[in-house]
């Protein structure tokens, strides 16, 4: 099949390599001359880990080509994949500047029938809206289906998350849009959700609404722990073999972060808010994933007493492992507060410390954590990657000024931290 995919993010070049990969013939555009000439030369824009190994396997074996030309994508395509950025308004709306711009060019060059499908996160009616400009601006009697296809990717197994997914969901409208998606997600084995573009656009949102809750619930609940004197794992260990909760999303920390949770929760809130529906449970989830983040630093503060003057080393920098993606990590609130309250803050995260050093740009970026720890007054855990699961502490410890870790990703055992010297604090772990 031929398809275009527009947009060259997080969504849309996974999506676009994904689909060369199972055959297809697949066209990437993105406004960003740079991006797409870096494309070309098989540099990426951001980490993911095996998308570069993929596009370069599409490239090679001419089914995936990039282009600046969004009428060059229209024209080589029966399905155009909409999978621009819907970044997110002070009021908390969703901006959809990019996806009206997409729908308008769309019906200013269609040559002919073309399947639209609305793979960005988006409000609610987004779908009628599109299809409403794509009616407006063409002059001609072509016919255009509008469909909505949510992604589920998330980011550091997003390959794997569209190659096998749990579900896919199709939001169509008539018989020709459904069967084209079916013949092309049919591959994959996976449950096909058929639903209309509303219900299809309300999954996505609703979906990463119900998993932000869950983590803003055991951050919740391990505040309950700490004070009453129990470990908030093996609440959440009990809590999860009930079939109906679920172990996933149940690990306390120093609050979620990324592009998706953040923003979805906003957007939902907001949503909800214009269709006349105070969503007051969100507001909490909110409110409780700020309250992690804050507590997290004052753990900090308060285990150093005194901040001003001392050295906070960071261990790990983006939202989340196996992504170089800083967008709302927790980390940048936490260093925030810390240089705040007077602290000198150093940090190593194996892939995000580019991106970090021109959000954080007091942080001194180290080459590994034995140089985080050189001289540090305390160590702070803020992402879970695995290369910090088993570091030498034998070595950290003669490294720091004090053996002192604060990990906000409960990542250690606090028996065997005690046993090798160290003064542990975790979170929701007495």
């Amino acid at each position: 099949m031929d398809i275009s995919v527009v947009g060259a993010g997080h969504v849309g070049l996974v999506t676009g390599a994904c689909f060369a990969d199972l055959g297809h013939e697949v066209i990437v555009v993105d406004n960003d001359v740079k991006r797409i000439a870096n494309l070309k030369k098989g540099i990426m824009p951001y980490y993911e880990p095996g998308l570069e190994e993929l596009v370069k396997r599409g490239v090679r074996e001419k089914r995936l080509a990039f282009t600046t030309s969004l009428k060059e994508g229209i024209d080589k395509s029966i399905i155009i994949f909409i999978a621009v950025g819907t970044p997110q308004k002070a009021t908390g709306e969703a901006d959809l500047a990019y996806v009206e711009d997409v729908a308008r060019s769309i019906a200013e060059h269609l040559p002919g029938y073309r399947l639209v499908v609305e793979k960005s996160t988006v409000p609610v009616q987004t779908g009628k809206w599109i299809a409403h400009t794509i009616k407006t601006y063409h002059r001609k009697k072509h016919i255009a289906d509008v469909a909505s296809n949510p992604e589920f990717l998330r980011e550091g197994t997003a390959i794997q998350d569209f190659m096998k997914p749990d579900r896919v969901v199709l939001g169509v409208e008539s018989k020709r849009a459904k069967d084209l998606l079916v013949a092309l997600y049919k591959p994959l084995g996976a449950p096909l959700v058929i639903t209309d573009i509303s219900s299809a656009e309300l999954i996505k949102h609703a979906s990463n609404s119900y998993l932000s809750m869950k983590i803003s619930f055991i951050n919740a609940v391990a505040q309950v722990c700490e004070r009453a004197g129990a470990d908030v794992q093996q609440v959440a260990d009990g809590m999860g073999l009930d079939p109906r909760i679920g172990r996933s999303f149940l690990n306390a920390g120093a609050g979620y972060g990324g592009f998706c949770f953040p923003k979805d929760v906003e957007a939902f809130i907001k949503i909800s808010e214009q269709l006349g529906y105070d969503f007051e449970l969100l507001k909490a989830v909110r409110n409780a994933n700020e309250l992690a983040k804050r507590s997290f630093a004052q753990k900090i503060q308060k285990a150093l007493w005194v901040v001003r003057g001392k050295t906070v080393g960071v261990l790990g920098l983006a939202f989340k492992p196996n992504t170089d993606d800083m967008r709302y990590a927790p980390a940048i609130d936490v260093i925030e507060y810390l240089e705040g309250e007077g602290a000198t803050v150093k940090a190593f995260d194996p892939q995000a410390m580019k991106e970090a050093a021109h959000l954080l740009p007091k942080v001194k970026m180290c080459q590994d954590p034995y140089e985080v720890a050189r001289g540090a007054d305390c160590l702070a855990v803020l992402t879970e990657w695995n290369e910090f699961k088993e570091l030498d502490f034998a070595r950290l410890k003669k490294l720091l000024r004090q053996p002192l870790i604060v990990d906000g990703r409960n990542i250690y055992d606090p028996a065997r931290m005690k046993a090798l010297g160290f003064r542990y604090i975790s979170v929701g772990r007495a």
